[in-house]
């Protein structure tokens, strides 16, 4: 067992990953850090799903790093030119040197009387167990599992002779031509999925057991187009990136506060793109409010195109049995297919499902509060990186980074080795997201809580996040300060 020590150690070379290197290396200069990837490529998500059509559904003015323009002809990406962008900001700011692949973190062990985390992490190509220290613990391994998405169990699931596949686990050079193709999901991945093999397929069928709110927008931003053509990249760049901001949060407020209203504009925009005939009522009419759940985004409506076209189409039915050649629906009605894809969901997991003692103790995350929605209490020298449900996710991955960058600083100034977000007695916990998505609903129970007022609520709102994580105060009445020579005797030991 080998290991190196480090000031920062990072946890994961994805989109987040790279750009929380970016910032400590910016503005922690002194710092000496490293990324720990526990696969063999960077890029996370953008490198682990190869389904067809795979894509962002974010725009990228706000997915994109605030510190890196983004200058791909689309506000809305494909995931190869999204990977090429991460790809390319490692490589421009010599991160790509720091990454150690094959890393799998399985174990944080924090020492009170060294102020040190202890990471254990298996080398996947040896299976030897890799020993690091570190000061400070940045976790960017994202919120869902790598090694398996989600599947409900489906009855007679073996008795089907075609491919089950699903899109977190895509097969490469999948021939699904003139196929007969039944994707079951409503949600991002399967949007995506469906018109990119309609256009082969014999045909596709998306299986829904409830509708989802689905918005078209353009792909290409005119008015970062127009912006692009009289002002300096960057400049352009940020006008764009907090127009798209605002934007997003004026509609999700206005979806929260009058929901009846904002379900009849939904409405009135899918007729405008399905046509008079189309059974709206059924297939697109959620029996929930707009932003109860994510919205999906179909950019210029390709989805809808597919539909009316009638290369696609859509089934709103609970899935009964797998049958040798398809699917018999509770309905009676019988799908016949040769590929069926599961787009149905990620299993959510914290810190990669990375085990974490504390002096000795195992914490159990439901136990534990998250401090401004990246630190957890009782938890020292460690924050995660989780960015927002409502809007892109690298809109808070860059503020947490900046907060980050910020406190470590402050503790280098005023000589303290490590900081503990304390618990108030007084807060009332709360679900950790606020969302009804089957994915999260089934995680809840797994995850750490939040509570119902600051510095412990989850806001999910970028403008009141930039005044606490970028201007706020780092030594408030929460945050604790400590020196080695503080720490209590008893502690220090590290289990194992």
């Amino acid at each position: 067992m080998t290991g190196t020590h480090f000031d920062i150690l990072i946890i994961g070379a994805g989109l987040s990953g790279i750009g929380a290197g970016y910032h400590l290396q910016t503005h922690c200069p002194n710092k000496r850090f490293a990324i720990l990837e526990g696969r063999g490529a960077m890029g996370g998500t953008w490198d682990l799903f190869r389904y067809p059509g795979i894509r962002s559904d974010s725009d990228m003015y706000t997915l994109g790093y605030s510190f890196r323009p983004w200058q791909g002809a689309k506000a809305i990406a494909d995931g190869p030119s999204i990977l090429d962008y991460i790809q390319s900001t490692a490589a421009e700011h010599d991160l790509d040197q720091r990454i150690r692949y094959h890393h799998w973190a399985k174990r944080y062990s924090w020492s009170s009387t060294s102020a040190t985390w202890t990471v254990d992490a298996e080398n996947a190509i040896t299976g030897e167990t890799v020993r690091f220290t570190c000061n400070f613990l940045l976790n960017c391994s994202g919120y869902y599992r790598y090694d398996t998405g989600y599947t409900p169990e489906f009855e007679g699931l073996e008795h089907f002779r075609g491919r089950v596949i699903h899109p977190q686990h895509w097969p490469e050079n999948l021939d699904y031509a003139g196929k007969r193709v039944v994707v079951i999901g409503s949600g991002a991945t399967a949007v995506t999925l469906v018109p990119s093999m309609a256009a082969t397929a014999a045909h596709v069928t998306m299986l829904q057991r409830s509708p989802t709110y689905i918005v078209a927008l353009p792909d290409v931003d005119p008015v970062a187009r127009a912006l692009n053509r009289v002002l300096p990249a960057k400049l352009a760049y940020r006008f764009t990136r907090w127009k798209n901001v605002s934007m997003q949060a004026l509609f999700f407020q206005f979806c929260r506060r009058f929901p009846s209203l904002a379900r009849k504009l939904l409405r009135k925009q899918l007729a405008a793109q399905l046509g008079p005939e189309f059974d709206i009522d059924t297939h697109f009419n959620p029996s929930y409010n707009p932003w109860d759940q994510r919205l999906c985004l179909v950019p210029n409506g390709d989805l809808f195109r597919s539909l009316r076209q009638g290369s696609a189409s859509v089934v709103t039915d609970h899935v009964d049995s797998f049958t040798a050649t398809g699917i018999r629906l509770t309905s009676g009605r019988t799908l016949e297919a040769d590929i069926i894809v599961t787009a149905t969901g990620l299993n959510l997991v914290a810190l990669g499902g990375t085990e974490v003692c504390v002096d000795g103790q195992p914490v159990n995350l439901p136990d534990t509060m998250s401090y401004k929605g990246m630190m957890l209490s009782d938890v020292p020298n460690l924050a995660l990186v989780v960015g927002y449900t409502n809007a892109s996710w690298t809109l808070k991955a860059d503020l947490t980074d900046e907060y980050v960058c910020r406190l470590i600083n402050y503790m280098d100034q005023q000589g303290y080795d490590y900081c503990t977000a304390k618990p108030d007695p007084a807060v009332t916990e709360a679900p950790f997201l606020d969302l009804n998505a089957g994915y999260v609903q089934r995680a809840l129970a797994h995850l750490p809580k939040q509570g119902d007022r600051a510095p412990w609520r989850l806001y999910q709102n970028y403008l009141l996040d930039v005044l606490s994580l970028r201007y706020g105060r780092i030594n408030d009445r929460t945050m604790t300060f400590s020196r080695i020579a503080d720490a209590p005797a008893q502690a220090g030991k590290v289990a194992g």
